[in-house]
């Protein structure tokens, strides 16, 4: 059985640099990671202009019903094909990932605890929190940088998309959370205390077992 582990937070809340500070301190072969970012659904079908106005923080934009299944299966000890998104052709890439079950999943993403059926899959429900202020610069140097969109671009969408999303969907979504990681990367605290509570899992798996 899979230890399932849920991390949330707004964009640019530093979840990325949790899941990353939590896998080193970790065996590496016994983790698996399934980012949310890869069940966008596919939007080959529309034109340029409107895939470039999908709203990302909308829960619409996910195919939920994949990713508990894929969850699932995993749990079950059963391998799956995780697909490939491009944020720059917002559309899904013909190869898949294959990714075999582990001790650990980690499924990252700022709208995972807005599931209910999800929610229910995760053994551990974390949320990353982090000022907005910090979060709105995190994000303007990653899109500028990742997604190669101007400044005002960026502000732009923020406005437009980002801030009232992350107030409708993702804010409210910290009442569901066991544990609460203020600072989001910085916090070696917290994050060595999800370490431990992963590590004590793991170790009562293997008495198990033996």
């Amino acid at each position: 059985m899979s230890f399932i582990i849920g991390i949330a937070g707004g964009t640019g809340s530093g979840k990325t640099t949790v899941v990353r500070k939590v896998i080193e301190s970790l065996p590496k072969d016994e983790v698996a990671i399934i980012p949310q970012d890869s069940y966008y659904r596919d939007n080959s079908h529309l034109p340029l202009e409107e895939r470039q106005e999908i709203n990302f923080d909308h829960p619409k934009s996910l195919e939920f019903p994949l990713l508990i299944n894929h969850i699932e299966k995993l749990k079950k000890g059963e391998p799956i094909k995780q697909p490939i998104y491009s944020y720059l052709t917002c559309a899904r890439s013909e190869e898949t990932i294959q990714v075999d079950p582990k001790k650990v999943i980690i499924v990252e993403g700022i709208l995972i605890l807005q599931n209910s059926q999800l929610r229910n899959l995760m053994d551990i429900k974390v949320f990353v929190d982090a000022d907005n202020d910090d979060r709105l610069m995190r994000v303007i140097q990653r899109d500028l940088v990742e997604r190669g969109r101007s400044v005002n671009k960026v502000l732009e969408r923020y406005e437009k998309t980002v801030k009232p999303m992350h107030l409708q969907f993702i804010e409210p979504t910290k009442r569901y959370a066991d544990v609460i990681i203020p600072q989001g990367g910085n916090n070696k605290v917290g994050i060595d205390l999800l370490s431990t509570i992963i590590e004590k899992k793991l170790h009562l798996g293997h008495q198990n077992h033996s």
